[in-house]
């Protein structure tokens, strides 16, 4: 299954510690129609992104249910990226909760139990993506300048195993981001 290959990508690719473009061509698989397929495939109106999305784009449920404050946030470095040449994809925003166990089912296919695959997938009770609240960014370039600048917007990586997953936290603009967690195991949100 895709959801699975991209999981099993991002690990390989994290285990041998390559980090060149990696989520540009692991998170952002190209997807079809803008419902719930019969079979059970998660598409557009799950939240799925086809490949080029950025923070603009609010044809796409997965940019337009994101919340309010993070999108404005996520806009005004985008803009500001831009003057630099670099462009903020999105490769994942909200997520319908079907969308998000099919990503948790795949990943404990690929991993092998529930425990390995909470490092890298949430379930859909607390998953910040099924509230909106969450945003995984494309792109090398745009990750290591969301990394560099992003607590100037209050956006900040809150995993240390997830450069690309990113969040609103406000007053990081005048503090600065929070610790990371290593993974979203360490995250008290997902032990709910």
């Amino acid at each position: 299954m895709l959801a699975a290959a991209m999981i099993g990508t991002i690990a390989d690719r994290a285990a041998s510690s390559q980090v060149s473009s990696w989520n540009d061509d692991v998170l952002s698989p190209d997807h079809g129609a803008a419902h719930v397929e019969a079979d059970g495939m998660v598409t557009e109106a799950d939240g799925v992104l086809p490949d080029g999305v950025t923070v603009f784009d609010d044809a796409y449920p997965g940019i337009s249910r994101l919340d309010r404050d993070l999108l404005e946030a996520l806009r005004e470095a985008a803009r500001n990226a831009r003057v630099s040449g670099i462009e903020l994809h999105v490769n994942s925003g909200w997520r319908s909760p079907e969308y998000q166990d099919q990503l948790l089912t795949d990943a404990i296919a690929v991993y092998g139990s529930e425990a390995e695959a909470a490092r890298w997938v949430a379930t859909a009770g607390t998953s910040p993506h099924v509230l909106g609240t969450a945003v995984d960014i494309g792109g090398y370039d745009a990750t290591t300048w969301l990394s560099q600048y992003g607590a100037e917007y209050g956006l900040c990586q809150i995993y240390g195993n997830e450069p690309w997953h990113y969040e609103l936290r406000p007053e990081a603009a005048d503090r600065g981001c929070p610790v990371m967690y290593a993974n979203p195991t360490q995250d008290p949100r997902m032990q709910q």
